[in-house]
């Protein structure tokens, strides 16, 4: 069982950064990937950044690519996405996401290749 709780989310205008954060508990040494998935009302969730953590590699989707970096802290068991340049097309709530245990990935995840969930942050953009 893995744990995830975000924080950061907010209002802000076009053109700023946010940096949201995600602690982790849990069963973490056996999961190899976490990710941030966003999700509009009325539209499909969002992968939008993926971390692989035994061999480290990360991934975008090409609408935030350049904008969004995804980190963890591991000391802290903290896992980031930082935002920058941001729309109002960026407007969703943001979910911070596991993988099921003992399975790697090698792509940008989708809302359907993880297994555990955080409550979510809102992150409201405005022209």
């Amino acid at each position: 069982q893995v744990h995830l709780v975000e924080s950061g989310g907010g209002s802000v205008q076009a053109g700023g950064s946010l940096r949201l954060s995600c602690a982790i508990s849990g069963a973490t040494s056996t999961t190899y990937y976490f990710g941030w998935v966003r999700h509009i009302p009325g539209k499909l969730y969002e992968g939008v950044a993926t971390m692989r953590t035994r061999v480290v590699s990360t991934y975008y989707a090409d609408s935030v690519e350049g904008r969004f970096t995804i980190s963890r802290d591991y000391d802290k068991n903290v896992l980031y996405l930082e935002i920058s340049s941001l729309k109002v097309e960026d407007t969703a709530m943001y979910y911070c996401a596991a993988g099921p245990p003992y399975t790697t990935i090698n792509a940008l995840g989708s809302a359907d290749d993880y297994k555990y969930w955080g409550q979510g942050t809102q992150v409201t953009v405005s022209s």
